[in-house]
């Protein structure tokens, strides 16, 4: 540590230190009113640390032994402030929050274990569902860091595998709507705006918050295709950027959703002529904003109460389209793609539930049959 004398007559106490990452020398410094042994003890303990949390800010990749579960998911939730929607970010907020109850916040994380893992969350007694939905957001948090450079070695979380879960498998067919039961519900949906965003979320594979989203000019009549570029986020009332990156893209129109969207077009026209109202958005509310996420979410489910004796919610729609485009032979990766997914194992599931039960229909179908 040395001093300078500056011109207003006050002291200037500098160090230097070696950034670990490039090699090069920086510089801290502190200004006091004078030069003593007393400030020079004072202006020593502030430089250190200055540096300290210079250090420390650089990157947690010279201290990856030290890194606790806490550090990485304050580095975690900074990084998804800027990544996915305020809507995911909320849900892996909570759920990080979680796993420091279960884990412990302090618990190195290189020093974690697959058997510590499975012993703290058998020790729960919770459902398998909640569970296994713990250890997919550990897993996310953990592939996260490594991809990040905070950790080096993750090969344990492999071995975590989820519980078994009868109960999900049971109510895999209750998560979509056959094409047979979609045509019942729209047909006894009143209300003309409901029933449209209804059909275009079954049709397009659209999440719900996509479609509130959706601007006139994402609608391309000519080219067929619909942009996705943002998504309605109903707790925080904001249009935020997409789920994740791959949601970003183009849905091509067939027939039957062009000829929805052609549909809504022209609704929204006559109602903005008549109501006196202007508005950007492609299907709006009557002031032009954007439509009642939750007002939807109740009429959806108070009709499929009442038709099918279970509430159907708007996701339903998502994995409808799925269950759909499935039956009529589009593969899975081109489904998915459509979807804006990268990988997610409720499209697997659903979509081999369905061909599953397309090949069992077709052994039947020839069961009978003697040829000779």
């Amino acid at each position: 540590m040395w001093s300078e004398s500056l011109p207003s007559g006050k002291v200037k106490f500098v160090e230097r230190y070696e950034n670990p990452l490039t090699g090069q020398l920086k510089k801290v410094s502190i200004t006091l009113d004078r030069d003593t042994a007393s400030t020079r003890k004072q202006a020593r303990k502030a430089l250190d640390m200055k540096i300290e949390e210079n250090l420390r800010k650089l990157s947690s990749t010279v201290r990856k032994e030290e890194l606790r579960l806490s550090d990485l998911v304050e580095l975690y939730r900074k990084d998804q402030e800027t990544t996915v929607s305020r809507s995911t970010y909320q849900r892996n907020y909570f759920a990080t929050k979680s796993l420091m109850r279960i884990l412990g916040p302090d618990t190195l994380v290189d020093r974690l274990t697959a058997g510590y893992v499975r012993e703290r969350l058998a020790g729960l007694d919770e459902k398998p569902g909640t569970t296994n939905e713990r250890i997919t957001r550990l897993k996310a948090l953990i592939r996260w860091g490594y991809e990040n450079d905070y950790l080096d070695d993750i090969r344990w979380i492999d071995k975590i595998k989820k519980f078994k879960d009868e109960e999900k498998k049971q109510k895999l067919n209750e998560k979509y709507l056959e094409g047979s039961e979609l045509k019942e519900l729209l047909s006894h949906m009143s209300v003309d705006k409901w029933r449209f965003l209804t059909e275009l979320t079954a049709l397009s594979g659209l999440r719900i918050g996509e479609a509130i989203a959706l601007d006139t000019s994402d609608v391309n009549i000519k080219t067929r295709l619909i942009t996705v570029t943002k998504t309605y986020d109903p707790v925080n009332r904001v249009v935020t950027s997409p789920k994740t990156i791959t949601s970003n893209r183009e849905i091509y129109m067939q027939d039957e959703l062009l000829l929805l969207c052609k549909s809504i077009h022209l609704f929204m026209k006559k109602e903005r002529l008549a109501m006196g109202y202007q508005s950007d958005i492609f299907i709006s509310n009557v002031n032009g904003g954007y439509m009642n996420y939750y007002s939807y979410n109740k009429y959806l489910g108070e009709i499929s109460e009442r038709l099918f004796c279970k509430p159907v919610t708007t996701h339903f729609m998502r994995h409808t389209h799925v269950a759909l485009m499935a039956e009529h032979g589009v593969p899975l990766d081109v489904i998915s793609r459509r979807l804006g997914h990268a990988d997610n194992k409720v499209t697997r599931d659903i979509y081999f539930h369905v061909t599953e039960n397309m090949k069992e229909k077709d052994h039947q179908a020839v069961s009978g049959i003697h040829i000779l």
